[in-house]
């Protein structure tokens, strides 16, 4: 079976950095695109960026690409989202999505999901 285990998620306080893990499993994904979704209580989701499978392409939400970077170990069949200069408003549960072709940008494009967790920080 496709699984997408997250890990990474906690409580941090302003300004800190925090490294969130989408491993994924069950099936080659090549071909496929990661996405990060994130969702604040009472808010609609929110795309934050993803990446080819390959590593050929990157996309990022533009108010977040100066603090966050989405990257992979293909060797880990692992995409990280590494979140730096965490401010309150960054505060949601986070989601990695697979999908297969492109990066897609609207959460009813991807096929896969992780169970989400929660990044949390404190002002």
């Amino acid at each position: 079976q496709v699984q997408l285990v997250q890990s990474g998620g906690g409580l941090v306080q302003t300004g800190g950095s925090l490294r969130l893990s989408c491993t994924a499993s069950g099936r080659t994904f090549i071909g496929y695109a990661m996405g990060w979704f994130r969702q604040a209580p009472g808010k609609e989701r929110e795309f934050v960026g993803g990446i080819a499978w390959n590593g050929g392409s990157t996309y990022q939400t533009d108010s977040m690409k100066d603090r966050f970077t989405i990257s992979r170990d293909s060797t880990k069949n692992t995409v990280y989202l590494q979140m730096n200069s965490l401010k309150p408003e960054d505060t949601a549960v986070y989601h990695c999505a697979a999908r297969y072709g492109g990066i897609g940008l609207a959460r009813t494009s991807y096929d896969f999901w992780g169970q989400g967790t929660q990044v949390t920080v404190s002002s």
